[in-house]
C-alpha cells in the first residue's frame, strides 16, 4: 500500500516534537547538534533503503549485483550503520557509542564527502547524564525519528527541498532560543533574502561566505541563481566556517538541499583562511557575503601585522573589534572585474575613529563602497541592536556611494522584529533606482563623504526629521473652555444629587 506523501507542515511539527526528549534536561545550544544530525541520518537511511527495495523488486534476490548498484548512490552506508539499524538496538546498553560508532562508519565510507563531519558531534557525552538517563534519552530520541510521521523515503517525500526546508525550520527555531550564540550559526532568513537580491548572483558565479554558519546565506544565493535562470545550477558555494559542530551543520545543510557544488572548510577565516588556490594564494570570487561576528574580540591582532595575504594592507583593526579584520579580508577575496560584496555590520562600523577610521577612509577613496544599508534594531537573533549591510564592488560606474534608511519599516514582534516582503522590496527598488528618496534615500557624492571625515552615519546624509504640525493656539483655548464648562456643570449636577441624600454642605 502506497504511503500518503508528506507534507512541510506535518514534517516540521514532528522534528520539532521531537525536541521534547531534550527539554528540561539538556541546553538547546547542545541537543540542536543532537536533532539535526538526527535528522541528517534519518534521511540518508531512507534514501538508502528505498533505493535498496527498488533495487530489489527489480533483479530480485542477487546480493552482489544490488551491493553493486547500490553503490552508485549519493551516500554509503555501511552494514549495521543505518538509522534503523541503531533503531532496532535502541533498547541494548550503549546508544551513546553505537550512533558514534555509525556515524564514523559512515564518514569513512564516504570518503572525501564527508571527511571529518561528525568530528566534533558526539552523541556519547555526560552532558546527557549518567549512563542509564543517557541511553533512555537517546531511545526516545530513535523512537522520534522512527515514526511513521518521519517517513523521508524519496518516494514519499517527493522533493529534497522538504528536508531542506525542514532542516531550515529547526536551525531557525534554535537560533530563536539560543541567545547571544545564535548569531554563531544563523542569519534572519529575510536579511539572506535581501543581500541575495541585491547581490544578484549570476550563473557561472563563484560565491563565498567566509564566516558562513549553517549555510543558509549561502545557499539563499544560490536559490536566487536557480530562480533567475530556469533552475540552473551552474554556479559553485564556498565558505568557512570556524566552529566545529556548526561546521558539521553546513555541510549537512548543503547535502540536504541538493547543493553538491560546494566546498564548506573549517578553521579561522582570519588566522587560517582555508580557501585558498594552487599557488597558496587566497581564492577569488565573483560574491562574497556574509554576516560576521559583530566586534569580535580576540580576532589574531597579534599576527595581522605579518599576514602574507596582504589583507591589512589599508592599516590593522583594533585588537577588540574584528569587523574591519572580516571586511578586508571580504574586499581581498573580490575578483577584479566582478567582484561585489555585502555584509552586516554594527553600526560603530560607520564611525569610530581610530585605526578603523583609517581604513573606512582609504575603502571610500580607493571607490570600493557602493551602499550604506541601515537596518531595524531587534532584527538579528542574539542582539537587539540595530545593524547595517555595507555593499561594495571591485568596479563602480560611478564615485557616489547610496546611504538607505530602512531602519523604520518592519514588522514588530513580540522578541525579534522581521523584514516583510515589501519592506525587502523597497530596499531593493530603490538601491537599483539609484535616486534619492525623501526621507528614505540620498546619494552622497564623494566629496559630502570627505566633508564629514569619512564618517558614514546614516543620519548625517537621510534626513528624516519629522516637523511637528503646527498648533492652533485659538482652537486649543476654545476646546479647553469647553471642558471647562462641560465639567462645572457636571460639578453642579454632582452637587445636586448629594443634596437630595442628605450630604448637603
Amino acid at each position: 500500500m502506497p504511503h500518503t506523501p508528506i507534507n512541510q507542515d506535518e514534517i516540521n511539527k514532528t522534528v520539532w516534537a521531537a525536541c521534547d526528549t531534550f527539554r528540561g534536561t539538556v541546553d538547546p545550544s547542545i541537543y540542536k547538534d543532537f536533532i539535526l544530525t538526527m535528522l541528517f541520518l534519518k534521511y540518508i537511511s531512507d534514501v538508502h533503503q528505498d533505493k535498496y527495495e527498488e533495487l530489489k523488486a527489480e533483479y530480485g534476490d542477487e546480493p552482489e549485483l544490488i551491493a553493486e548498484m547500490m553503490g552508485t548512490q549519493s551516500f554509503q552506508i555501511p552494514t549495521g550503520s543505518t538509522f534503523w539499524d541503531l533503531y532496532e538496538a535502541r533498547y541494548e546498553a550503549g546508544n551513546g557509542s553505537r550512533i558514534d560508532q555509525a556515524l564514523h562508519a559512515i564518514e569513512e565510507a564516504n570518503g572525501t564527502k564527508l571527511k571529518n563531519v561528525f568530528q566534533d558531534i558526539s552523541f556519547n557525552t555526560d552532558k546527557l547524564g549518567d549512563e542509564k538517563q543517557k541511553n533512555d534519552i537517546l531511545r526516545h530520541l530513535l523512537e522520534d525519528f522512527g515514526k511513521d510521521t518521519l517517513n523521508l523515503r524519496p518516494s514519499r517525500v517527493g522533493s529534497l527541498d522538504v528536508i531542506g526546508n525542514a532542516y531550515e525550520y529547526l536551525i531557525k527555531h534554535f537560533a530563536a532560543g539560543s541567545g547571544k550564540s545564535a548569531g554563531e550559526f544563523y542569519t534572519p532568513p529575510e536579511v539572506s533574502d535581501l543581500l541575495s537580491i541585491i547581490l544578484e548572483p549570476q550563473q557561472g558565479d563563484s560565491i563565498c561566505d567566509p564566516a558562513c554558519g549553517s549555510g543558509s546565506l549561502l545557499m539563499k544565493c544560490g536559490k536566487q541563481v536557480q530562480k533567475n535562470f530556469a533552475g540552473s545550477k551552474q554556479y559553485a558555494l564556498f565558505g568557512q566556517e570556524a566552529i566545529g559542530s556548526t561546521w558539521s551543520l553546513a555541510k549537512m545543510n548543503m547535502f540536504l538541499h541538493g547543493e553538491d557544488n560546494h566546498r564548506i572548510e573549517w578553521g579561522d577565516t582570519i588566522r587560517n583562511p582555508k580557501l585558498q588556490d594552487k599557488e597558496g594564494g587566497l581564492l577569488h570570487f565573483d560574491v562574497v557575503t556574509a554576516n560576521p561576528p559583530f566586534s569580535l574580540d580576540k580576532w589574531g591582532f597579534e599576527d595581522a601585522g605579518n599576514d602574507h595575504f596582504g589583507r591589512f594592507r589599508r592599516g590593522i583593526p583594533p585588537k577588540t573589534k574584528g569587523d574591519y579584520a572580516f571586511i578586508s579580508h571580504m574586499i581581498e577575496t573580490l575578483k577584479p572585474q566582478t567582484g561585489r560584496m555585502g555584509v552586516v555590520v554594527p553600526h560603530g562600523v560607520l564611525f569610530r575613529a581610530s585605526s578603523e577610521g583609517k581604513i573606512r577612509q582609504q575603502l571610500i577613496e580607493e571607490n570600493l563602497l557602493d551602499a550604506v544599508i541601515g537596518l531595524p534594531e531587534k532584527l538579528f537573533f542574539g542582539t537587539g541592536i540595530p545593524a547595517a549591510i555595507l555593499i561594495f564592488k571591485k568596479k563602480k560606474d560611478t564615485n557616489d556611494v547610496m546611504f538607505i534608511d530602512a531602519s523604520r519599516e518592519f514588522k514588530s514582534g513580540k522578541n525579534q522584529n522581521v523584514l516583510t516582503q515589501e519592506n525587502i522590496d523597497k530596499i531593493v527598488k530603490t538601491y537599483r533606482s539609484g535616486d534619492n528618496v525623501d526621507k528614505y534615500a540620498y546619494v552622497a557624492s564623494l566629496d559630502e563623504i570627505r566633508e564629514n571625515d569619512y564618517n558614514l552615519n546614516i543620519p548625517r546624509y537621510v534626513d528624516t526629521f519629522e516637523e511637528e504640525a503646527e498648533i492652533d493656539l485659538m482652537a486649543v483655548r476654545s476646546e479647553r473652555l469647553a471642558l471647562q464648562a462641560e465639567l462645572a456643570d457636571l460639578e453642579a449636577e454632582m452637587a445636586s444629587y448629594l443634596e437630595e441624600l442628605g450630604y448637603g454642605a
